[in-house]
């Protein structure tokens, strides 16, 4: 998502609420274990995992479940913009989640946001999406079945994950036009939220490497890479950033 929400009192953008804008500025200091020299990476990482893409009216969003319960009560923001009437969240349990969400990422993501003002009767769920390949294909199902076949799909997710869902929406439904939309944090804003900066730089490398990986095995469509980016990319894995890598038998998105 663009930082730059758009022009207040027009229908088809957000106006974001004054604490949810920053200023686009990275802290020269040392935060938490990632010294100075490796801030600009992180900085290009994130920058390009982001899409840019600005908020808009359309026909469903759908809240991609994670550890980052932030995505639900975006997701709620948004519903309060008027952006969508339905929406749907997906996912199940990876290992990273089970202990945070015992019942199930889409079903605590449900809960936090009729806590924050979605109607129940606006919010459709799907529990059993393991990874981003069937947050999709599920998702789509689940939709099909409540008798709804969207043109247009908001989809929410962490702001690392944006590039990645939007290249694997594109590859597993190609007719549905896309766009993407996370917090509109800087990367030592997000981290505070988070409270793990190692487990964030993890997920930024791991999730640049399934956008490099996953178009080979056709689970997404490829994007293009900054030589900028994936320079950075190879210098954080060197430095030990590489919890969320790929197994050499990994084979699901």
């Amino acid at each position: 998502m663009s930082s730059n929400a758009g022009r207040a009192g027009s229908p088809d953008r957000l106006e974001l609420p004054r604490r949810l804008r920053t200023t686009g500025r990275l802290s020269g200091r040392r935060s938490g274990g990632a010294c100075v020299e490796r801030i600009a990476g992180i900085r290009a990482l994130w920058d390009y995992h982001r899409m840019g893409h600005e908020p808009r009216v359309v026909d469903v969003a759908v809240g991609l479940g994670s550890h980052d319960l932030g995505v639900a009560a975006h997701c709620a923001a948004l519903y309060r913009a008027g952006l969508f009437t339905t929406l749907l969240f997906t996912g199940g349990n990876s290992p990273g989640t089970l202990d945070w969400f015992p019942r199930g990422e889409a079903i605590h993501f449900r809960e936090h946001a009729m806590a924050l003002g979605v109607p129940d009767e606006a919010i459709l769920v799907e529990p059993r999406a393991a990874n981003t390949g069937e947050n999709i294909v599920f998702s789509r199902e689940v939709l099909a079945g409540a008798g709804i076949v969207p043109r247009s799909v908001l989809l929410v997710c962490k702001p690392y994950m944006e590039r990645r869902a939007y290249a694997t929406t594109r590859k597993l439904w190609p007719e549905i036009e896309v766009t993407c939309a996370s917090v509109p944090l800087e990367f030592e804003e997000y981290v505070t939220t988070i409270g793990d900066e190692k487990l964030v730089v993890d997920m930024l490398v791991g999730d640049l490497q399934r956008v490099i990986e996953y178009p080979k095995r056709g689970f997404a469509v490829e994007q293009d890479v900054p030589e900028e980016v994936l320079g950075a990319y190879a210098s954080l894995v060197d430095a030990g950033y590489d919890g969320h890598l790929l197994g050499a038998g990994a084979q699901t998105p």
